[in-house]
This record gives structure tokens, C-alpha cells and sequence, in this order.
């Protein structure tokens, strides 16, 4: 039997990457998706894919800073699948690379915006909607950044990025007495468009591989199967974490 037969996601940032990856993964295992980002021509092109391979999946495209489209995800995931079991808050910028002496106010707030605010709206209308289900599984997509190491020229990232394990603790503690889990998901340097457009020369790519205790970088499918473990009921005793799936980034010091 598929692991999330019978479930219904949401998954934000899923017109590429880690994004698309979990979202397809989601529907080989049997939930429905709704699938999220601000592209909508990648995001139809994702729901045929998956419909093609004999999922359910439909796409609401939108900005996650909007609260009306948080709240439409919620809506569109009772309306067309019955409710909604998980939420995978993965949409994200990295933002400018520059010290925070030059970090502009307007595109600092941007990235806490997309980042932060945006997991945050999310989960504020994503919770009520697992509640009525009995529970769920919130899921963050954090990063090591800003929680185990500082990379200089992501202020605002690695501010933003360690505000959504705050955020993800206080979930787990508020709802876990009803069955509402909550947890961080921490990608190491992963193969994906948005990280391509940093390590974007061999000697980026190397210095990135060469972090890591593995030598290299994720490939989304390895993010998502990690997505995958939050979302099932193979964690139903994990919450309030922030889990590292980083190569061992976190650790390595040669």
C-alpha cells in the first residue's frame, strides 16, 4: 500500500526543485497535491506530468505572501480532495548576496517575507484545516543556514530561515495535543535551479561539493524522500524538530 494513500498535501514552491521532486514523490505515494509557486506555466506542465502517471494533482498559482492565496491552497485542497492532512512550506528566496551593512530595507523584507511570512501564512490557514482532519503534518523547509553555520552575505536568509524553526517549535508546542505535528526540514547545498544560480561556475560547484562531509550536493528526490519521512506516519513521534538532511554540511570541518 503507498505511504500517503488516502492523504491530501499541500506543497509550496513546487514549479521546480525540491518543490517539484517532493510534490511528485507525494503522488507516487498515493496523496493528492496541490501544488503551489509563482510560475504557472511549470506548475500546469508538473499536474500533467503527475496526472499522466495517474495522480491527483491540481495547481493554484500565486505569491505566498499573499494571505489570499494561503488561504485558496486551503480551500481548493477541501474542495477538490475532501480536506488536508499535510503541507510541505518549501517556497523560498536566498535574496542578495552583501553584508548586512548593505542589505537594503526593501529587499530585506522581501526575503523575510518569502521566506518567513510566507511559511508562516501558510501554516496559519494550513493548522485549522488538519484540525478538522484530526491532525496533520506541517512541514518547513528551514535550512542549516542560520542555525549551524553562518554563511556571510545571507543575513537575511539565515535570519529568516532560523525564524521558521522558532516558528515550527512554537506549532509543534500549540497543536501537538491535537494531533497537529510540526517540524523543520534542513536542505543541505542542493542540485536545483535557485542553487545553480549561486554555484554557478566549477570553482562555486567544488567549494559548495567540498562543505560537505559527503563531497557533493543532494539531488531534490533525496530532499523530498526526507519530506516524504515528516509527511507519513513513519514520524508520527517527531515533532518540534529540526532535521538536518545536509550531507553533513553541519558537521564538517575539512
Amino acid at each position: 500500500m503507498s505511504i500517503l494513500a488516502g492523504k491530501v498535501a499541500i506543497v509550496t514552491g513546487a514549479s521546480s526543485g525540491i518543490g517539484e521532486a517532493t510534490a511528485r514523490l507525494f503522488a507516487r505515494e498515493g496523496a493528492a497535491v496541490v501544488v503551489s509557486a509563482r510560475r504557472e506555466p511549470e506548475l500546469d506542465r508538473l499536474v500533467h506530468s503527475i496526472a499522466s502517471q495517474g495522480g491527483r494533482a491540481v495547481a493554484v498559482a500565486g505569491d505566498v505572501r499573499d494571505e489570499a492565496v494561503a488561504e485558496r491552497l486551503v480551500a481548493v485542497a477541501v474542495d477538490r480532495f475532501g480536506g488536508l492532512d499535510i503541507a510541505l512550506n518549501n517556497a523560498g528566496s536566498v535574496g542578495d548576496n552583501e553584508p548586512v551593512t548593505e542589505i537594503a530595507l526593501d529587499r530585506w523584507r522581501a526575503t523575510l517575507e518569502i521566506n518567513l511570512t510566507g511559511a508562516f501564512l501558510g501554516a496559519k490557514h494550513q493548522i485549522p484545516a488538519m484540525l478538522d482532519r484530526g491532525g496533520g503534518s506541517l512541514i518547513l523547509t528551514s535550512s542549516f543556514v542560520g542555525h549551524t553555520i553562518g554563511m556571510p552575505g545571507m543575513g537575511a536568509y539565515a535570519a529568516a530561515k532560523a525564524g521558521m524553526i522558532g516558528l515550527t517549535r512554537v506549532i509543534a508546542a500549540e497543536f501537538g495535543a491535537r494531533g497537529v505535528r510540526c517540524n523543520a526540514l534542513l536542505p543541505g547545498g542542493t542540485d536545483t535551479p535557485a542553487g545553480r544560480e549561486f554555484a554557478n561556475t566549477p570553482e562555486i560547484i567544488a567549494f559548495v561539493e567540498g562543505m560537505h562531509a559527503l563531497k557533493r550536493m543532494a539531488h531534490p528526490d533525496e530532499i523530498a524522500r526526507a519530506a516524504l519521512f515528516l509527511a507519513s506516519d513513519a514520524s508520527s513521534f517527531v515533532t518540534g524538530s529540526a532535521m538536518p538532511v545536509d550531507g553533513g554540511v553541519s558537521i564538517n570541518k575539512a
